[in-house]
């Protein structure tokens, strides 16, 4: 037993990031453009025929949504008037959470998940003749889908496996949970745990090696660990993308360890363990997640599909799944419900 201790402890989408807009913002218009100037310098253009949705990350600042479309934006236009009306149906003008220009421009700032919904804004300028001089007045109205999104929760599913005397030998369950204490503490300053590790023992017939036992070992590497809470209120604004760089890290120092492994068997024993690695049989597979009251679907939100965007009234998210379901009596009207 001592030994294999020892061998262990070796439509069109238009992403406005990629346009001059700052990262976190995502434009996409409902329906098939053709053109992907709808973003241009952290302006995102109405188009009078659908509205346009865009996504943003919380805690960031939306783009500034355009009050015309961008053909409109090169014309000359008399006398404008801009009336943008908010989620809650009532008037944007004055309200401290958005910035509003006298040429009709809007952004909404801080942006959070009941921030999401419905802005709209009517368009009123003036035609002259110019003949007779006469004036019409004309009204566009434009309307724009704001969502709130994060980014996804990484972690990762890990499968490695242990070459065994026999798969009733007692040293196999001792092994098992001192090879968690080792790979916790190779992780631990980052925040990162094991969870849901587990191993069985199978018979494996290797060919020119006859029948084997060998301990199939399966774990995730997960973020959350006790203490996250508090890297996420440092920086709350980024929390996927740190929470992500040290479950990463993890990944990475688990993969060196067992890479160790058989460095250590090749040059460093004698004598194999009775419990020792398989060579090459570490293998990772990536698992997202979303935090409460947000979810992926790629087909509501197909131009965001990888990212977590908050859930619509009537869906809901309890948990860290990656969907919102359907309330069955839908009483939800808000967005980013955890329950119904």
């Amino acid at each position: 037993m001592a030994a294999a201790m020892v061998a262990v402890a070796m439509a069109v989408a238009v992403v406005a990031g990629g346009l001059g807009a700052p990262s976190g913002v995502r434009a996409v218009p409902k329906e098939e453009q053709h053109s992907v100037d709808v973003i241009e310098k952290n302006y995102v253009y109405g188009n009078i025929k659908h509205e346009v949705s865009v996504y943003v990350k919380v805690f960031t600042n939306s783009p500034f949504l355009v009050c015309m479309d961008l053909a409109r934006s090169q014309e000359e236009v008399i006398d404008p008037k801009y009336l943008w009306i908010g989620p809650d149906g009532r008037s944007l003008e004055g309200q401290m959470y958005v910035n509003l220009t006298e040429t009709g421009k809007l952004m909404v700032m801080g942006f959070k998940e009941s921030m999401s919904g419905a802005y709209t804004c009517t368009l009123a300028h003036k035609i002259i003749e110019t003949t007779t001089q006469e004036e019409r007045e004309m009204f566009e109205a434009y309307k724009f889908m704001l969502y709130a999104y994060r980014e996804a929760d990484h972690a990762y599913q890990v499968f490695v496996r242990f070459t065994t005397r026999e798969c009733k030998l007692a040293a196999n369950g001792q092994f098992f949970e001192e090879l968690k204490k080792i790979l916790n503490n190779i992780i631990s300053d980052l925040t990162c745990h094991i969870i849901e590790a587990s191993y069985k023992c199978h018979s494996v017939k290797i060919p020119k090696q006859g029948l084997l036992h060998e301990l199939f070992v399966s774990f995730q590497v997960n973020p959350f660990a006790p203490g996250w809470e508090e890297v996420c209120h440092q920086v709350p604004y980024d929390c996927e993308d740190v929470t992500n760089m040290r479950v990463q890290e993890a990944r990475d120092r688990i993969g060196e360890f067992f890479n160790k492994q058989t460095y250590a068997l090749k040059h460093e024993f004698q004598t194999v363990p009775i419990i020792h690695y398989v060579d090459n049989s570490f293998s990772v597979t990536h698992i997202d997640s979303c935090r409460p009251g947000f979810g992926k679907n790629n087909i509501t939100h197909k131009n965001c599909a990888s990212c977590c965007v908050v859930c619509d009234p009537g869906t809901y998210s309890p948990n860290n799944e990656v969907t919102c379901q359907i309330c069955t009596r839908p009483r939800v009207k808000k967005y980013g419900a955890r329950s119904c």
